[in-house]
């Protein structure tokens, strides 16, 4: 039984859709619809990926390439099976949410220990960062509508998580409202001063 299909197989499949193709174009095509904001895509693990696709059946080399003294090119398709195993994996993906443990739910758990002060802070300087990168997720769309004039299916991912994105940014805003205005209560679990403590226990030896 083949290993679960991943993100960057999926990725190669999704592209191998389209038409056959060698890995240095996959890759190009990846950068150039932001493909590689969702999956990490580096020369070695792309490759390494393509070879287990070929392993498992679900693609094929069709042919090699050469252009001049350049390194041959070796042609990828996929195979039956491998749009089979596509298409499964696909469903379930769009289908069955999956269970993600970001690290901003660990900081918000965390928030009640650090305090007002210190928490309101931190949250300012993460919506600086989201607005950052909001004003960056609209230079990429105009791009992919303006520029490329690719297709809006070819970019539903990167339309989710620009709206991902956005809510998380007006939710935080919200969040430090609440947690200035006093309507979100703190139910003193502070951590200690480490300073005041370091302080106080230097005069205790000091006088002892």
């Amino acid at each position: 039984m083949a290993a679960k299909l991943t993100p960057l197989a999926i990725a190669v499949l999704e592209l191998l859709h389209e038409r056959p193709m060698h890995p240095y174009e996959m890759a190009q095509l990846m950068r150039e619809r932001y493909v590689t904001k969702r999956v990490k895509v580096k020369a070695g693990s792309l490759y390494h990926t393509v070879d287990r696709l070929v392993q498992n059946g679900f693609v094929d080399i069709v042919e090699t390439q050469r252009d001049g003294k350049r390194p041959e090119r070796t042609v990828y398709a996929m195979t039956e099976a491998g749009r089979d195993e596509f298409v499964d994996r696909a469903k379930g993906m769009l289908s069955t949410p999956a269970d993600e443990y970001p690290e901003y739910l660990s900081g918000l758990g965390a928030i009640d220990e650090l305090g007002r002060e210190i928490s309101v802070a931190q949250l300012k300087h993460r919506v600086l960062q989201l607005q950052a990168a909001a004003a960056a997720d609209q230079v990429v769309l105009d791009s992919l509508v303006n520029e490329q004039h690719l297709p809006e299916v070819y970019w539903l991912d990167w339309s989710y998580t620009t709206a991902h994105r956005a809510f998380e940014l007006e939710w935080t805003q919200k969040l430090i409202e609440d947690l200035e205005s006093g309507r979100i209560q703190f139910q003193d679990h502070c951590l200690p001063n480490l300073n005041l403590v370091t302080e106080d226990a230097s005069d205790e030896r000091k006088t002892s």
